[in-house]
């Protein structure tokens, strides 16, 4: 009796969360020896339902890893990608290509570029000779960009908000916390890698600490790790990297400095009547979402432990709905 060689050598099988712009979402299986080409024509069959009969559509989209943002290249597979079993992958359109000018065309640009030209220094110096000096504080206007994650927190306290009262209605919902509660307990057992915590005791770290540190992302863990061998104790780590989007340099200048703004700044909800928040509760899929006491529970979480927000956006049942969070954020920003 023969097997077939590819069953023999086949890696992994993995389930990863996809979900496209327009909502829909589905759980594919691949192994960790598939091209990521190969997981891309999967969905796009799944997707249309069916064969690609028009071969443009598997080169006109792409998959992006939802936690990271990034794309992943078609030629690598898998695990060169280091994709993760749950891990949420979003399937989009490529944007089309611009058409080349015309000849004709090409005069009347090269025209429009000239008459467009930006000054050169010495033009700009001149113009700018009489006006007086005023300081600029550049942090203060960099400050001013709205940052996803600073407003994830202000969204997430407004959403928990209204999960609250929705839930409360809900006769079922003490029943619903345990399963859910009982979930959460489940990943967290699976969250921790017994050889990393035998390394980290090892180096004198006590258990109880090197736990929570594994349970955060490996980037995160190693940040809180290298600040606390500082001196910072563990609150004033997590204080700053919760502050600076998990970035350990920036999170080193928050504790040698002034400490602002505090993390308590951190903890002040959107206005509720604001186009975003207005438009985050129109999306059907936050919706159903704000009505699942796991989602509730992950929005507390990730407030808490700011750490934790790549696990939730990795989650079936949360990940969806931080994806479209996050859309609806991004799609307003530019506008």
């Amino acid at each position: 009796m023969f097997v077939q060689e590819e069953k023999i050598f086949a890696g992994k099988v993995l389930k990863v969360h996809v979900c496209t712009v327009e909502g829909t979402e589905w759980l594919e299986e691949v192994t960790e020896d598939t091209t990521i080409e190969k997981l891309k024509e999967k969905c796009l069959k799944h997707y249309v339902h069916g064969s690609l009969e028009d071969p443009k559509t598997l080169t006109h989209h792409k998959l992006i890893h939802a936690a990271t943002e990034r794309i992943l290249t078609e030629s690598k597979t898998v695990a060169e990608e280091n994709l993760k079993d749950k891990d949420c992958l979003l399937l989009i359109k490529k944007r089309p290509p611009q058409a080349p000018p015309k000849m004709a065309d090409i005069s009347s640009e090269e025209k429009k570029k000239q008459e467009n030209k930006a000054p050169d220094m010495d033009g700009i110096l001149k113009a700018t000779a009489n006006l007086s000096t005023r300081n600029t504080d550049r942090a203060v206007t960099q400050h001013n960009i709205r940052d996803f994650q600073t407003e994830l927190r202000k969204i997430l306290v407004s959403l928990i908000e209204v999960a609250q009262k929705l839930l409360a209605l809900n006769p079922d919902a003490v029943e619903l916390f345990k399963k859910a509660n009982a979930m959460l307990d489940e990943d967290e057992e699976d969250r921790v890698d017994e050889t990393a915590l035998q390394q980290l005791t090892e180096m004198g770290f006590p258990e109880s600490r090197a736990v929570k540190a594994l349970r955060l992302n490996h980037d995160t863990s190693e940040a809180v790790i290298a600040l606390m061998e500082m001196g910072f104790d563990e609150k004033e780590v997590i204080d700053a990297l919760r502050v600076n989007n998990n970035q350990q340099d920036a999170a080193c200048e928050w504790l040698l400095g002034d400490r602002k703004p505090t993390p308590e700044d951190l903890d002040k909800g959107i206005d509720t009547s604001s186009p975003l928040f207005q438009a985050i509760l129109e999306n059907p899929v936050v919706q159903l979402g704000l009505t699942n006491p796991k989602t509730l529970l992950a929005f507390e979480d990730m407030l808490e432990n700011p750490l934790n927000s790549t696990q939730w956006m990795n989650d079936p049942e949360t990940g969806p709905v931080m994806l479209q969070i996050s859309r609806i954020f991004q799609t307003l920003n530019r506008t």
